[in-house]
């Protein structure tokens, strides 16, 4: 469940209380229906509650202004659920610069001091720190900082969109993949497709297609192998602009058919669909149990 945390918050102030609203309702979920959903905080509890025939629900914050500036809230979080945090969003925060920024208007030339010291902290705790959003000055720090492999929770490979920030270029894929990590690709047709952009203004919206998904996933698998490759959908921030054939999580099928066309496994699917991501989560909950214990 994705604690999105717009960046208006890092000017108004109130970033953390609005975070913890969004978790409240996220744990009405469960309380409203204990049939159906489960608030999950672990690997063991994310199995659990499938085997129990419910869903899951973990919780992840996009954008670290959450955080604000006391490390002290990042185990807040923790505490609350929370096992995956956006370093930023749209804007450069206290932690990071951002993709979306101009060049000549990031403000850390990547991490801040005090990012660094939330990329070590969030080792410790067993947060999986999340790179999409974040600039590619601020992705290469925390490929050099952290103890623990990382997650791009929903983007997509530069190699089709040229010039495209947002998404990571060939190098950075295989550095994400080096250090253990999973690019989960983003299903936004601006995402998938260099064309869209210039084309948008004076014609009708050209959508993306499935074909263009599965062409990412590709791009990733030869790049770097079946394991370094998820979906992130984004599903909730793309708004209307989602490819044809995946507009819903009903059209899923679709997107496993076309993958089982190409010629994937069905345990290369399972990695693709959560076994990579899950991966990830289990490397990062050993790394911090290992911190923790030399602490």
């Amino acid at each position: 469940m994705s604690i999105y945390i717009p960046a208006e918050y890092q000017e108004t102030g109130g970033a953390k209380d609005f975070a913890d609203s969004l978790i409240d309702m996220v744990e009405k979920f469960e309380t409203d229906h204990p049939d159906k959903f489960d608030v999950v905080s672990s690997i063991d509890e994310v199995l659990a509650a499938k085997a129990a025939g419910k869903v899951a629900l973990p919780l992840g914050i996009e954008n670290g202004a959450a955080v604000e500036d006391d490390l002290a809230n990042l185990e807040h979080f923790f505490n609350r659920g929370v096992r995956y945090i956006t370093l930023t969003h749209s804007k450069n925060n206290q932690i990071c610069d951002s993709s979306y920024e101009e060049p000549d208007n990031r403000k850390w030339n990547g991490l801040s001091p005090f990012g660094k010291e939330v990329v070590a902290e969030m080792n410790r705790l067993g947060i999986m720190i999340d790179i999409s959003h974040v600039s590619d000055d601020a992705f290469y720090q925390v490929m050099e900082l952290s103890q623990a492999p990382a997650i791009a929770s929903h983007s997509s490979c530069r190699h089709f969109t040229p010039g495209f920030e947002r998404n990571m270029d060939d190098e950075m894929i295989r550095k994400l993949a080096e250090n253990g990590g999973v690019i989960q690709i983003n299903f936004g047709s601006e995402e998938l497709n260099a064309y869209i952009e210039s084309y948008r203004e004076q014609n009708p919206f050209p959508y993306a297609t499935l074909d263009d998904v599965v062409a990412h996933i590709d791009h990733v698998v030869k790049l770097v192998g079946i394991d370094h490759v998820g979906l992130g959908s984004d599903y909730d921030g793309v708004g209307d602009s989602l490819p044809e054939g995946l507009k819903d999580v009903s059209e899923f099928p679709n997107l496993i058919e076309a993958l089982l066309v190409k010629g994937y496994s069905d345990e290369d699917i399972e990695k693709i669909l959560s076994g990579n991501v899950i991966r990830v989560w289990k490397a990062v909950e050993a790394k911090a149990a290992e911190l923790q214990a030399q602490s």
